[in-house]
């Protein structure tokens, strides 16, 4: 019988999803985690938008009120750096009110 040698050489889960091979794995992760955590950052949106996806580091947020779609588009900088400071990374590029 051959003994099989095992590696010592044993890697966080943080350390192998850190790798290249998994950019598109933590793009997609990140992503979500921007639409899931969107309320905390904006509490006082939650009767005003609904962030559906983000997709190509755009950030889609369904807004019903013409009035309110207007006011935010004058403040998506200011709102994509909020989020993009929250999670101390560049998330988003910008945001899409649909």
């Amino acid at each position: 019988m051959v003994k099989q040698k095992l590696s010592t050489d044993i890697k966080s889960i943080s350390q192998i999803i850190e790798q290249e091979e998994f950019k598109n794995l933590r793009e997609i992760a990140e992503s979500y985690e921007v639409v899931e955590e969107f309320y905390t950052i904006f509490p006082e949106l939650k009767e005003i938008a609904v962030p559906k996806k983000v997709e190509d580091r755009v950030l889609f947020l369904k807004v019903e009120n013409s009035v309110w779609k207007s006011e935010l588009f004058l403040y998506r900088k200011q709102i994509t750096e909020k989020i993009n400071n929250f999670f101390n990374k560049q998330i988003l590029k910008t945001i899409k009110l649909i």
